[in-house]
């Protein structure tokens, strides 16, 4: 349920016993250690094998994370008992979103002035300080956005575990790759589709190996078989957006093959015409990167020359931000390619590079001013932005931090007192909002210079429909409808929505919010209903590589949209009584989220 929601929570109770029985229900709620009221204990008269159905009306509290509920059913004399306990997740219908922030070295004293914004609820979000030593593990603002992401490809799924270093989500992952390997060897985004990606494969090979992370032996020799190939011409993949990009693909394999401890096959390099000058960033630095590793290959100090040249002639750094003279046509989003990306990939190319040492530290400060509220603009990006960090911490922070940091803000403070074995950890706490504008003071006394995190967060409700690249438009009409003009239990509603693409984009997802207990048919599962989701309309020049059906929304993933209108509609059944607020439809290009649409959505009411 999301917050504020009010719902019937019912449970059946059913007597198995062979005569009647009198029946005690005593069941509590309960919402961050309080209560909730309109839970009280009842009676109920059983006859042999009857069921019968209690509910009770509740709200799903504000600022709360779960709702326990126990409910224990005994009878009056003491012949049989049972008892159940339920935890409901509550969810934020306005989620808290980090709207501005930054990161920097604290050396000495610094201030900042900061404001609620206009139109954020009162009393929720606030200023988060977030203090470390180094920058060797963890990004706060990265974090946050790994921790929160929803949607579920396998690259997002490969790059919410590397950029959290978490070896349980990695693990787990893995164990889904043999059903996610195509007949060639190709990684697929997901199980469902026929063929697998050269650029997917070449990723997952690369992150993985520059995380330490470890792909299981089988499947990572079909993984470089199946790029072999490719590079070798015997094995062909159509790109999502048909353009000359196939000298950009095979280069990337490459990279993920360099990696290998057999050295690479000279004649690969005969499939591919070798124009850097030609090239778009991102394949410019997998070549420096090949030949970097590659020391044997022909004419090699002449073409590490010419690369690095290259790199070093298309980079530009104005104030503390980094770019490309070349990052209008750097956007190669159906590759999985973004300035963002390729900025945090020569971080990382460069790092450990003796002729770039003085470089270094400017490379660092150039990709954290490209960040956006905290994180680079992609998954992608945000996998290399964590590793390409670890490894410039790993190498250039040697100074420890001691003494103390403090953060003020109008009353209230946040200090730290640094101790050696604070590693790579995180100390943070959120300032709640002042009364108007005031200044965030931050000092430290010590040496050393910690990096400190500020994030601006507020829960902004979504007024009016927004449009940067679709627009989205949304309408409800009944399949099964009890009563005309009005929404009950067990009706069953279609959703259609129509999307209107400014341009072509690879990548795209729908996401549409589901109300708290009702169920989106369509799924195959038991219960679903194949007559109900008769009539589902696809209107457009798509269809979807992959849809997704969770308890909170229903997702349809697009490999590819081009410019114009299309539709796609999906059916919901209304299980459960209640009022239950929505969050915002939203369409978005996953490797390009500036281009995005989305839809306040109005609350919905479901009578018993």
């Amino acid at each position: 349920v999301r917050e504020g929601d009010r719902f019937r929570a019912t449970f059946t109770v059913r007597n198995a016993s062979k005569r009647p029985l009198d029946l005690a229900v005593d069941a509590r709620a309960t919402a961050a250690g309080k209560a909730l009221p309109g839970v009280e204990p009842r009676r109920i008269a059983l006859a042999p094998g009857e069921a019968r159905e209690t509910g009770f009306d509740v709200a799903a509290p504000v600022g709360a994370s779960a709702i326990a509920w126990q409910v224990d059913v005994a009878a009056n004399d003491g012949s049989a008992r049972d008892s159940i306990k339920v935890a409901q997740k509550v969810v934020a219908a306005v989620p808290e979103r980090i709207y501005q922030a930054t990161i920097q070295q604290l050396g000495g004293k610094q201030s900042m002035p900061v404001e609620r914004p206009a139109d954020a609820i009162p009393g929720r979000g606030g200023v988060t300080v977030q203090m470390q030593a180094t920058l060797a593990r963890d990004l706060p603002g990265v974090r946050a956005f790994f921790e929160a992401y929803p949607f579920s490809c396998f690259e997002q799924r490969t790059s919410v575990a590397v950029g959290l270093h978490d070896a349980n989500r990695w693990n787990a992952l893995m164990a889904t790759l043999p059903d996610h390997l195509d007949r060639d060897g190709f990684v697929r985004y997901w199980t469902v589709m026929r063929d697998g990606d050269d650029a997917l494969t070449a990723y997952v090979l690369s992150v993985a190996a520059e995380a330490g992370f470890a792909i299981p032996e089988r499947e990572r020799a079909r993984m470089e078989q199946a790029l072999v190939a490719f590079v070798e011409g015997r094995v062909f993949r159509s790109s999502a957006l048909q353009t000359a990009d196939l000298a950009i693909r095979k280069v990337a394999a490459l990279e993920a093959l360099s990696r290998r401890a057999e050295p690479l096959d000279p004649k690969w390099l005969d499939s591919v015409e070798i124009a850097p000058n030609l090239w778009p960033t991102s394949a410019v630095i997998d070549w420096y990167l090949v030949l970097k590793r590659q020391p044997r290959l022909p004419r090699h100090d002449e073409r590490i020359k010419a690369a690095e040249q290259i790199l070093r002639a298309r980079l530009n750094f104005q104030g503390t931000t980094m770019g490309f003279s070349t990052e209008r046509t750097d956007a190669l989003w159906w590759l999985m390619v973004s300035a963002d990306s390729n900025a945090n990939k020569l971080l990382l190319a460069m790092v450990d590079a003796p002729a770039w040492a003085d470089d270094v530290p400017r490379l660092v400060r150039g990709t954290l001013g490209r960040m956006q509220r905290g994180r680079w603009n992609t998954t992608v990006a945000n996998a290399w932005g964590t590793l390409a960090l670890a490894r410039y911490a790993a190498r250039f922070e040697s100074t420890p931090v001691t003494g103390s940091t403090i953060a003020t803000l109008a009353d209230r403070s946040f200090a730290h007192a640094w101790r050696p074995d604070d590693g790579p950890k995180t100390f943070a706490r959120r300032l709640p909002w002042p009364e108007g504008r005031a200044d965030l003071g931050l000092a430290h006394d010590g040496t050393g210079a910690p990096w400190v995190t500020m994030q601006s967060v507020a829960a902004i409700p979504l007024a009016t429909a927004l449009s940067s690249g679709y627009r989205v438009t949304r309408t409800v009409t009944p399949v099964q409808q009890q009563a005309k003009g009005a929404w009950r239990r067990g009706d069953v509603a279609r959703v259609t929505l129509e999307v209107d693409a400014q341009s072509d984009m690879a990548w795209v997802v729908v996401d549409d919010p589901l109300p708290a207990g009702s169920t989106a048919l369509g799924s195959g599962l038991g219960g679903d209903s194949r007559i109900a989701t008769q009539g589902e309309r696809r209107v457009g020049n798509v269809w979807p590589a992959f849809e997704e059906r969770t308890v909170s929304a229903f997702r349809a993933y697009y490999r590819y949209v081009p410019k114009g209108k299309f539709v796609v509609e999906y059916t919901v059944r209304l299980d459960n009584p209640g009022t239950f607020a929505l969050p915002g439809t939203r369409v978005e290009a996953m490797y390009a989220p500036e281009m995005f649409g989305e839809l306040p959505v109005t609350s919905w009411t479901v009578l018993p």
